[in-house]
């Protein structure tokens, strides 16, 4: 409120409250990392991750020396702040390279920047690639500026036609991955984008989308170990630029078919990712081939690793005959399962038959009788265990009030 209209009481009450509530304290800092440890996405790695003491790594691209590069766009730093460059960040910010250097005291790290996020520019991309040719390992930091109403290359109001990285990003990622030093891809970015070549030719990839105020410590944790990522794509990350529909919830016509010399498939599925653990699954089977009300789906999961991690299992329903179409997958409930090393657990998915409603042809959404496959899943295209059952009874309506989601257990051993 202007001093001129607020009255000499509220403006020395402002005053005196002024730097009194502190919304950056360290219980929310330790809370911003958790979230952001455990957001974290390993798509791929050969083996190159963790990182052991490289010598000497050399850092690309320009999502690295940006404090901005964790925050969407409706951040009040990136929304508001940026509107006024006179006043500091006010929160601590440390861009990837900060982190990186923190994380590893002991290697001599080079920055290269190569481009901008969407300006461009080639000038450095020698020098980038030059850079990685004389390192042990690559970081190429890869990515966004959000903001709003084209203001961003992502954010609301900042669509785009295609989903190929921003300006040179994909020149810089080409030239740096062909000077052969082993190359760890790090996407800090709103939206998945098609990486070209890089699935088989990378040797990592991260997919970190925005993670906040700790997302660079917590990056470079996963890049020495010291955070084990256990993260999941909540999209799938394209294969090509255009590919469509990047939702998993396609129709049986909208995935790969004969009828279209189109594949979409993605290079990594909605629900992939990766653990420096290992885990094994034994299928329990279900309660019944016949239900009407509730079905069980069980399974154990055991950690075969010698590190403490998290995995993540999936149901999910597919619905092979309906009187209207349906998509092929559809996520119906999900587990993250923390195992320590060697540790066992049950998993129990106490699924209603409301979840395979549906909007029926007269707009009321109805439960169908007939036969669902209840897939038990590490993404949408990966189904380890399928189970046919069969919905008994007659078509009904649901409304608000039905079950919206499954009861689950997680029994550890």
């Amino acid at each position: 409120m202007p001093a001129a209209l607020a009255g000499a009481d509220d403006v020395a009450d402002t005053d005196a409250l002024r730097g009194t509530v502190d919304l950056d304290g360290d219980e929310n800092r330790a809370l911003a990392a958790r979230l952001a440890e455990r957001a974290i996405v390993l798509l791929k790695n050969d083996g190159v991750l963790p990182l052991t003491s490289p010598r000497r790594i050399a850092v690309v691209g320009p999502t690295a020396d940006d404090p901005y590069a964790v925050l969407g766009c409706y951040s009040f730093p990136a929304h508001v702040g940026v509107q006024h460059p006179e006043t500091p960040i006010g929160i601590g910010l440390p861009t990837l390279l900060e982190s990186l250097r923190a994380e590893f005291p002991g290697s001599d790290l080079v920055y290269v920047r190569g481009t901008s996020v969407d300006g461009g520019e080639t000038a450095e991309i020698e020098a980038a690639a030059a850079a990685a040719r004389d390192a042990d390992v690559v970081i190429v930091a890869l990515g966004d500026r959000a903001g709003l109403f084209g203001r961003g290359t992502s954010g609301e109001g900042c669509d785009v036609e295609s989903l190929e990285l921003p300006g040179a990003q994909q020149q810089l990622l080409d030239a740096v991955v062909a000077a052969g030093t082993p190359t760890v891809v790090t996407l800090l970015a709103g939206r998945p984008y098609a990486l070209g070549d890089a699935p088989e030719s990378a040797n990592a990839i991260i997919e970190a989308f925005f993670l906040g105020e700790e997302g660079t410590r917590a990056i470079v944790g996963a890049l020495s170990g010291r955070v084990n990522p256990g993260g999941r794509l909540p999209v799938s990350v394209p294969a090509t630029p255009g590919a469509q529909p990047s939702s998993y919830l396609a129709a049986p016509l909208a995935r790969k078919s004969g009828v279209s010399n189109i594949d979409p498939t993605p290079a990594y599925w909605f629900g992939h990712g990766l653990s420096y653990s290992s885990f094994s699954w034994g299928d329990l089977g279900v309660s019944g081939k016949l239900f009407s009300q509730t079905v069980d789906v069980r399974l154990t999961v055991t950690n075969t690793s010698e590190r403490d991690g998290s995995d993540v299992v999936q149901l999910y329903l597919h619905d092979p005959v309906a009187s209207v179409v349906r998509p092929v997958q559809r996520l119906i409930s999900y587990a993250r399962v923390d195992l320590a090393a060697g540790a066992s657990a049950t998993v129990t998915f106490r699924v209603p038959a409301e979840l395979a409603s549906f909007t029926g042809r007269d707009g009321r959404r109805i439960v169908e009788p007939g036969t669902l496959v209840l897939g038990v899943a590490r993404s949408a295209g990966e189904i380890l265990f399928a189970h046919t059952v069969e919905l008994t009874g007659e078509t009904r309506v649901v409304d608000h009030t039905r079950p919206l989601h499954a009861d689950v257990s997680v029994e550890e051993h």
